[in-house]
C-alpha cells in the first residue's frame, strides 16, 4: 500500500473504532441510569410504607388515648 493512503485508512480505522465503542458506553449509561431510577423508587416506597406504619400507630395510640371507657350517664337537665 503506498504511504499515500496509509494516514487516511488509519483515521479511517480509528472512526470505525470510536463509532463502534459509542452504542455500547451509551447503553451502559442508560443502564446505569435505569438502575439509579430503580433504587430511588425503592427508596420511595420504602419510605412511603414506613411514614403510613408510623400514622397507622399514632392513629391507634390517639383513639386509645381519647378512648372513653366510663359509660356516659345523662344529666338530669337532659331528662
Amino acid at each position: 500500500m503506498p504511504l499515500v493512503f496509509a494516514r487516511p485508512v488509519a483515521r479511517l480505522a480509528r472512526l470505525l473504532l470510536a463509532l463502534s465503542v459509542l452504542p455500547a458506553s451509551g447503553c451502559a449509561v442508560v443502564t446505569v441510569a435505569d438502575a439509579a431510577v430503580s433504587v430511588a423508587a425503592t427508596a420511595v416506597k420504602v419510605t412511603a410504607a414506613v411514614v403510613e406504619t408510623t400514622v397507622d400507630v399514632a392513629a391507634a395510640g390517639v383513639k386509645a388515648a381519647t378512648k372513653d371507657d366510663a359509660a356516659v350517664e345523662p344529666t338530669p337537665a337532659a331528662k
